[in-house]
């Protein structure tokens, strides 16, 4: 018998969510000047409704310029908070937890007229535009802006915080090889603005902390989980959760299958001793149970599934036999 089922209660630090299935976040390019709109309330709340147990907001940027794009979240201005507020409190409603993913574009941003920032002066692609290499002055200002946008996610009533050190953005791109070439201080250790930025938030608010990030550059002279865990390792008392995907430093063809991720997040999980979210086009109840029930990850997060599907839980618990909370007037589904 699995040692773990997916519907199981997991804890992290005080905060209890009722089972292992996370939705990954998805950026919805519908925000206006960084606020929410209805879109976000019917596409979050139908998730709660159909019983995820963390949902992971989409990444709200830090600071204005540190947007992907002009239809990005933000969490720059006390004036994004009660929109998030309202959605949370729904989703509070039906039982799913609520983390917010906070981050900055870095030298993958596409604002007009704005100066993208980098660890070095190396843009992304030929259709990017250079970034400045950061001095100083601008780390400690995006530092500052993490530890706000802590705040205001702690105001706004999240059950946790997610950094996004993923995906090739500024954090991505201070940890890979590929993307920084300094020689100072953030240069001899690519971890340390990420250990900064986790310090300040530690000092300023007692929400669990996640940090996501690419486990691999898929680049021979990339990332790998052994250097990716060589780098967080001294982060350890900083974080409570890893969230582990991949890629998106330099452009890079992948081989994408279900759970094509999960190697990493398990290597990851084994060497930090961490709890770890995995995934990577997961689909399918039986695979994601028997990842948890092996402990290969402590649970599973759903990126498209659940875009396909709000309400995968439902037939994931039932195809499993497992129990779940089903909201009343959906009860009758049980019974077909």
């Amino acid at each position: 018998m699995d040692k773990t089922l997916l519907f199981s209660p997991w804890k992290i630090k005080d905060l209890e969510l009722k089972n292992r299935v996370v939705m990954a976040p998805m950026d919805q390019y519908s925000a206006r000047d960084g606020h929410v709109n209805d879109w976000h309330t019917y596409h979050y709340v139908s998730r709660a409704i159909g019983q995820v147990g963390l949902i992971i907001f989409e990444v709200a940027a830090v600071s204005a310029n540190g947007r992907i794009s002009s239809e990005d979240l933000g969490i720059y201005e006390d004036k994004h908070i009660e929109g998030l507020a309202k959605i949370v409190k729904e989703c509070h409603k039906y039982g799913s937890k609520v983390a917010l993913q906070i981050g900055h574009a870095g030298r993958k941003g596409q604002l007009k007229d704005t100066q993208l920032l980098a660890p070095s002066a190396l843009r992304f692609n030929e259709s990017y535009a250079t970034p400045k290499e950061m001095d100083t002055n601008d780390i400690k200002q995006v530092i500052l802006e993490f530890k706000q946008a802590g705040l205001r996610a702690k105001q706004a009533g999240f059950d946790a915080l997610e950094i996004h050190a993923a995906h090739g953005y500024l954090l991505s791109s201070f940890l890979s090889p590929l993307s920084n070439h300094r020689n100072d201080a953030y240069g001899k250790n690519r971890a340390l603005i990420l250990q900064e930025i986790l310090e300040s938030l530690r000092e300023t608010i007692d929400l669990p902390l996640t940090v996501r990030v690419s486990a691999a550059d898929y680049h021979k002279q990339g990332n790998t989980p052994e250097k990716i865990a060589q780098l967080l390792e001294p982060l350890d008392s900083l974080y409570d959760v890893l969230n582990v995907s991949s890629g998106g430093v330099v452009e890079v063809p992948i081989k994408v299958y279900p759970g094509y991720q999960i190697s990493g997040a398990g290597y990851l999980r084994d060497a930090l001793g961490k709890p770890t979210i995995g995934g990577g086009a997961l689909e399918e109840p039986k695979m994601a149970q028997r990842l948890v029930g092996s402990q290969v990850v402590d649970a599973i997060y759903l990126a498209r599934a659940l875009l396909k599907n709000p309400f995968w839980c439902f037939n994931a618990a039932l195809s499993l036999g497992q129990e779940i909370e089903i909201p009343k007037p959906y009860a009758r589904m049980v019974h077909l």
